[in-house]
């Protein structure tokens, strides 16, 4: 961390001019159960207070709020024969990050310690939760309605407003973040100053400001509006998209062609979209005695599944981004972490997303349906395509869509089959119809004069209990899903 940030949050924090409920000044009291309590009562307090951090700072003259220099020494100072940190790691509960950080201020050593505010639980200290009131720090269930307060402040942690870059000017802003795209994409139009600009970012949580005229990028403002992610620290470069192309059916017969993504999301997605799309290989259609070719994959199945790929990831896997690979005869789009909706109830439950801001933002930005309309759109695209269906998968602790290339129903596997009557019972269902044999036909491109083909394929499903029969008492009324 920059040590001009550190002498610039001190003096900042020194022109609140006293302390408050999320800010304490000591001079040189190094007591370790003091520490404790203040800690446990700083992190509640700042989340009842709104702030996402509290601070306390030794070398600091609490009479005239100035600094005054301290003796006290983190890296050494001990708490019941452990290191202090140590110590009042095992002591607090949940575990927070807290940090204690030397600063040689101009007029005089200082330190800080970072407490950041609850967020999951209210911060204990030897399992007792404490509150900030004024100066004193009473224990918080003495204070039932701060209790109540604060649990319906608690919020689980949200990687989109974590900071990915701190203390940057406002030039720099302007550089690392492609503030253009973001006011062309939401369809604004471009302030003719920087405060109008700043002001926007700001509202969106894309930056927010740090101290001294300078700011921090967030995680949602790198994520999506990078104009480099390169530019940022390793574990949100390899977020960046990366797409791979082969040469054949399998990874053994080459790669062709491989693009590791730079951009942010939003800046980068339409031209990722066109050039996957230009990259596919393409299906030859007769129709009319003309003949055409129509991308192997239906255009709106593919930038669907990519946004959904970016929006339902989990951020907190470090080392991992979206991957989207093409071989000879399907697609697949790979996101890290385990999926949120079984795998079998994707199409028609609605979406949870661990990032619920950045999956609003690129809904407003058009990137993708909106909530809850996007597989279905998907599934139908597959069917009017006549494709094999689309196979949602758990693979290794990341979620896995595989689209394949056109096969006629002969070609298709039984399981493929199967999965592909599911779907249509599913999308029947939704549009508030029922999967009929004759549906089905032609969901297959079957003509209706082998219609026992599709009647073996219902009957199939049936026994795996993957649809019904809609209605017991007229079975000819035809079939929903397992679960309608």
């Amino acid at each position: 961390m920059s040590h001009q940030r550190d002498i610039d949050l001190v003096n900042e924090l020194l022109s609140q001019g006293a302390e408050t409920d999320w800010l304490e000044f000591k001079r040189d009291n190094v007591e370790p159960d003091t520490i404790g309590v203040r800690c446990s009562a700083l992190a509640n307090a700042a989340r009842l207070a709104g702030k996402d951090m509290a601070y306390m700072l030794w070398g600091i003259d609490n009479a005239t709020v100035s600094v005054a220099g301290t003796r006290f020494n983190p890296d050494t100072q001990k708490a019941h024969g452990q290191e202090l940190a140590f110590w009042l790691a095992q002591q607090l509960q949940p575990s927070i990050p807290f940090q204690f950080r030397s600063v040689e201020h101009p007029a005089g050593p200082v330190v800080i310690l970072d407490i950041p505010a609850a967020t999951s639980a209210p911060v204990t200290f030897k399992n007792i939760p404490y509150i900030r009131i004024g100066s004193a720090t009473p224990k918080l269930t003495n204070y039932p309605e701060r209790y109540q307060q604060l649990i319906e402040k608690l919020r689980p942690y949200t990687w989109e407003h974590a900071i990915a870059r701190q203390y940057v000017s406002g030039d720099e802003v302007l550089t690392l973040i492609d503030y253009s795209s973001y006011f062309k994409l939401t369809k604004q139009p471009l302030p003719d100053n920087r405060t109008g600009i700043f002001d926007k970012l700001s509202a969106e949580r894309l930056i927010v400001r740090d101290v001294s005229d300078k700011w921090n990028i967030t995680n949602l403002g790198a994520i999506l509006f990078a104009s480099d992610l390169s530019q940022f620290d390793s574990a949100l470069a390899r977020k960046a998209v990366r797409f791979i192309a082969y040469a054949g059916k399998n990874r053994a017969a080459g790669v062709s062609h491989r693009i590791d993504g730079k951009k942010g999301y939003a800046v980068g997605f339409e031209g990722l979209i066109e050039f996957i799309n230009g990259m596919l290989p393409k299906n030859e259609h007769i129709d009319s005695a003309l003949r055409t070719e129509q991308p192997l994959f239906p255009i709106l199945a593919v930038r669907e599944l990519i946004a959904n790929a970016l929006i339902h990831q989990d951020m907190t896997i470090t080392g991992a981004g979206p991957q989207i690979e093409v071989f000879a005869d399907r697609m697949e789009i790979t996101n890290p972490g385990k999926p949120l909706v079984p795998a079998d109830r994707m199409i028609d439950l609605p979406p949870r997303s661990r990032n619920e801001a950045l999956a609003a933002l690129m809904r407003r930005m058009g990137m993708c349906e909106e909530q809850g309309s996007g597989l279905d759109k998907v599934i139908a695209a597959v069917e009017l395509y006549q494709l094999p269906p689309p196979l949602f998968r758990e693979e290794g602790g990341a979620m896995q869509v595989v689209l394949y290339g056109p096969r006629t129903f002969a070609q298709m596997t039984p399981d493929e089959r199967i999965r592909a009557c599911y779907h249509h019972a599913v999308l029947r269902f939704l549009s508030g119809e029922r999967m009929k044999n004759a549906s089905l036909c032609e969901r297959f491109g079957i003509d209706l004069k082998n219609a026992a083909q599709t009647s073996s394929v219902i009957k199939k499903a049936f026994e795996k209990g993957l649809v019904r029969v809609a209605d017991p008492e007229h079975p000819r009324a035809g079939y929903v899903p397992w679960w309608a």
